[in-house]
């Protein structure tokens, strides 16, 4: 589990609670049913209109990505490349056939495999750069889906306070009774500022930033394959690939 999403949800909820209760306010007087059921169903309604079906009931499974992902860091991505460079230098590329199935990363793997293959470099290439567009345009449309609902809630916010004063200015009878419904009518507004500014952009942001280290390992693993299929040596395929990592975390042996 990412504990950084999970600590920043929680964090933004506590705040909230707290300020309540220092602001002297009641629990109760914070729900409303109606108000919740304007904002989140008319954004869910909103981006079904904006998206296809199959695309926006992908939401749920993205969402949970932002809680439960991994991507191997730059540092294990280049000991692997670099350890599978030193096996093709020393046995022979078609020696890496053996170490497919020790391969966790998928992509690598299927670069591996290409390679052993035989496949001309242009045309690996081309395979693997396009496999990398692929995974970024289904990022993009994860994280559309997320600024979608993050941008249609607070509008449906304001349309739950605007019903909400229609109503209650349709019956001034009774004056102390307006103060009550002014409350509940600002509540729409309130769902919609938290809904979209603790749930649908954060997450949407971390999804972009996922897919930013998603495409920039694969560019690394891109990079490692081609130069192992050249016959690079595996300490200059080290040395390149390193210059992906800030150079206070490279390696000592890389900064000396």
């Amino acid at each position: 589990m990412d504990i950084a999403t999970a600590a920043g949800v929680g964090l933004s909820i506590v705040l909230i609670l707290v300020s309540i209760v220092l602001g002297g306010g009641s629990f109760i007087a914070f729900i409303d049913a109606a108000s919740l059921m304007v904002v989140i169903g008319g954004a869910i309604a909103a981006t079904l209109i904006s998206y296809p079906l199959p695309d926006f009931l992908s939401v749920f499974g993205v969402s949970m990505k932002t809680l439960f992902w991994k991507v191997d860091t730059t540092g294990d991505i280049i000991k692997q490349i670099v350890s599978l460079a030193e096996t093709a230098r020393r046995e022979g590329l078609l020696a890496l056939e053996g170490k497919v199935a020790e391969i966790d990363n998928d992509f690598i793997k299927l670069g591996i495999q290409m390679a052993v293959d035989g496949t001309r470099p242009e045309v690996m290439e081309d395979i693997l750069r396009t496999e990398i567009d692929a995974v970024a345009t289904r990022h993009a449309t994860g994280k559309g889906l997320l600024d979608c609902m993050g941008r249609f809630a607070p509008a449906f916010g304001m349309i739950g306070t605007l019903m909400g004063l229609i109503i209650m200015l349709g019956d001034m009878s009774d004056p102390s009774k307006i103060g009550a419904g002014m409350a509940v009518a600002l509540l729409t507004t309130m769902y919609g500022a938290i809904a979209s500014n603790v749930i649908f952009l954060p997450f949407a942001e971390k999804l972009g930033f996922i897919s930013k280290k998603e495409r920039l390992t694969m560019d690394i693993i891109v990079r490692g394959i081609m130069a192992i299929q050249s016959g690079e040596n595996p300490r200059v395929i080290e040395q390149k690939l390193n210059t992906f990592i800030p150079p206070k975390q490279r390696p000592s042996e890389d900064a000396a």
